[in-house]
């Protein structure tokens, strides 16, 4: 018997629905960091009043700052799932970059954007 060189598609498909419901996720906490950012949700005055409150005003940028990552990460985390739905409509879902071996479905149900098998990034990361 040789050994399996890509995922049926019965189970592409039950990865499709993992990344979708993945994605949907990711979209709408994205959306609700841009709308905290750009105080879509907000009635107050804070990004047009002066202020003279150092230590506030400190601790609020501090926390834009913050939300400005989180949300450069999810941005990138979507485009990873947007990819892995790309690798799946080509049938190339699931196959490890570098041996070519399929990663195991374990790993892709946690990570299902992954494109490396653990021991790959492993060995990648000496």
């Amino acid at each position: 018997m040789s050994e399996k060189t890509r995922y049926t598609d019965e189970e592409l498909e039950e990865f499709r629905q993992i990344i979708n419901e993945k994605l949907a996720l990711a979209k709408r906490d994205y959306n609700q960091m841009m709308r905290i950012l750009t105080n879509q949700d907000s009635n107050d005055v804070d990004d047009t009043s002066p202020t003279y409150k150092a230590l506030e005003e400190g601790s609020s940028t501090q926390t834009k700052e913050e939300l400005i990552q989180m949300a450069a990460r999810q941005q990138k985390f979507i485009q990873g799932l947007e990819a892995a739905l790309v690798r799946i409509e080509n049938k190339t879902y699931g196959v490890d970059r570098i041996t070519g071996q399929l990663i195991p479905k374990e790993r892709l149900r946690a990570v299902p954007h992954a494109t490396l098998s653990v021991e790959s990034k492993l060995n990648r990361n000496k």
